[in-house]
């Protein structure tokens, strides 16, 4: 009776197991306990919330000169502007991938580093900050470059971690086509930093469920 009601004990744990799996697998897991790799997502967790914060600071800009507050109030300017997001499916808890994750914010960090000229023709007066958002995008997305390279290659290295090397996109990647008037130039500008900003904010969760794994 006591090896039945272990037997049973065990099914159940697998079956409870299984789903949590499936959920947060990631195939670099074993990569979660790592010191080195804790070290890179806690220093680039720090970094993208703050670029969190220019883009906030940015976005509280756009909505006092233009009165462009309201996402919803201009979502068929939107349409008319095709303005996309970058994606980030990879790094959703349910499709979860580490490597893909990465790769996919490595890749849109370059496209919004392209993007972020609009804000600084549309924002001359703010033209440091939104160089210095550039910057940190340009530093985010060789870190995150650097790190997929490292397990690209079955191993974190030290120099892979470094804030200091500083990788710029090529010119004009994601910048956006010409604007048939100052309204849409202006329209275009508060999606772009609106979808920087959510797409911030899920490359944060992702690196976070990393930390906590």
């Amino acid at each position: 009776m006591c090896s039945l009601t272990r037997v049973l004990a065990l099914l159940l744990g697998a079956l409870l197991w299984a789903p949590w799996r499936a959920l947060h697998g990631a195939p670099l897991a074993e990569l979660s306990g790592d010191q080195d790799f804790q070290l890179f997502l806690h220093k680039n967790l720090e970094f993208t919330r703050k670029i969190k914060v220019d883009v906030a600071a940015l976005q509280h800009v756009v909505c006092n000169t233009f009165q462009l507050c309201k996402e919803e109030e201009l979502l068929l300017v939107r349409q008319d502007l095709g303005i996309a997001q970058a994606p980030l499916e990879q790094c959703h808890s349910r499709t979860f991938q580490a490597e893909a994750c990465f790769s996919q914010i490595r890749d849109g960090l370059r496209v919004y580093h392209g993007s972020l000229a609009t804000i600084r023709e549309l924002l001359p007066g703010h033209a440091g900050l939104v160089e210095t958002l550039q910057l940190d995008a340009a530093n985010l997305s060789s870190n995150i470059q650097q790190q997929v390279r490292g397990l690209g290659e079955g191993g974190l290295q030290m120099e892979d971690l470094g804030l200091a090397t500083v990788t710029y996109p090529a010119e004009g990647r994601g910048r956006l086509p010409a604007f048939s008037s100052p309204f849409h130039h202006q329209v275009s500008g508060f999606f772009v930093l609106a979808n920087f900003q959510r797409f911030l904010e899920t490359a944060y969760r992702a690196l976070r469920h990393l930390a906590r794994l």
